[in-house]
């Protein structure tokens, strides 16, 4: 099949492109590269996908470019690209997060009604709850977002729905629970630890550590993603997709220790803004129609993501400091 991949250099995106491209699908992906964080790291992400014949790379925002083009050819569309972070959606830079998460939505819906693409698969968050005690998070349950980012995410799944009820656009929304595993973002929780207990330095934690989290290795979202792009009775719904591990970060802590063998010094920081206490997916509705089953545990992934961050420490030193 022909597939098209928005946010393609990114940590999810460029996973799931390399899982396609070993399938033996074709990929045409996108990127416009966002200062979020340092470019030569998604450089680095797609340097095993440029040699390949069947990987066509296109440099742009989806909003400069020509949306039909973009879509011309394709039959399914996983529409990862975003903007990242919660801490960093207030204010001003909400502005960014329209534009990147909202608008870039849109316009990708409004295209694929006129054209022959069979499915928009877009990655949505579990950001979209809340702070919600109503664990675990189900679908049906109220979506009430304490951070612009979560509100941006929400607006969009919001735009799938209305283009599948009102224009037949084929769409399907997967809410992400906290993903993990190599290539992980360098603001992201676990790489700041990782490379804090590797080097002896401090992590930074705010909060008291006792927040919880359904941590997803990436490799199981990649699964649940592809998954969505062909079940026909996954047509216009919402997927949770988690992994299954609900931790603290204080255990989490204590595992990466045991995994690296060093002692964290740890500086405790206020709750940041929009960040939610506690997140659980009940994922039984993607278990019956994606058939998706969550493979890798905490304590697997955490090991997988802590050799890539060994193997990769001084490129990393160099290019996120």
């Amino acid at each position: 099949m022909n597939y098209l991949v928005t946010g393609a250099a990114g940590f999810i995106g460029s996973t799931l492109c390399e899982r396609l491209l070993k399938q033996g699908h074709t990929v045409r992906g996108i990127d416009c590269f966002t200062d979020y964080y340092a470019r030569s790291l998604k450089e680095a992400n797609l340097a095993n996908l440029r040699d390949k014949d069947n990987f066509e790379f296109i440099k742009a925002d989806v909003m400069s470019i020509d949306p039909n083009e973009l879509l011309d050819g394709m039959e399914v569309a996983f529409h990862l690209a975003a903007q990242a972070g919660v801490r960093n959606s207030w204010g001003e830079n909400f502005m960014v997060y329209t534009h990147n998460n909202v608008l870039t939505t849109q316009r990708l819906l409004e295209s694929a009604k006129d054209s022959d693409l069979k499915r928009l698969v877009y990655a949505s968050s579990s950001s979209v709850y809340g702070d919600t005690q109503d664990l675990p998070m189900n679908e049906t349950g109220v979506c009430w977002p304490v951070s612009p980012y979560g509100v941006s995410k929400l607006a969009a799944e919001h735009l799938c729905g209305l283009y599948y009820k009102n224009f037949g656009v084929d769409t399907v929304s997967l809410r992400f629970f906290t993903v993990y595993g190599p290539r992980q973002r360098p603001d992201m929780a676990f790489h700041r630890f990782i490379r804090a207990l590797i080097e002896g330095e401090t992590i930074r934690l705010f909060g008291d550590g006792e927040q919880s989290r359904d941590f997803t290795f990436v490799d199981d979202i990649v699964a649940a993603t592809i998954s969505a792009a062909t079940k026909p009775d996954a047509a216009g719904q919402v997927f949770n997709v988690g992994g299954g591990s609900r931790m603290s970060v204080n255990q989490v802590i204590a595992m990466l220790e045991e995994i690296t063998g060093k002692s964290a010094k740890v500086e405790r920081l206020g709750m940041a803004k929009g960040d939610v206490r506690e997140t659980e997916a009940d994922c039984s509705k993607a278990r019956q129609i994606l058939s998706y089953q969550s493979k890798v545990s905490l304590c697997q992934g955490l090991a997988t993501e802590t050799k890539w961050v060994q193997r990769n420490l001084k490129f990393l030193q160099d290019m996120v400091g």
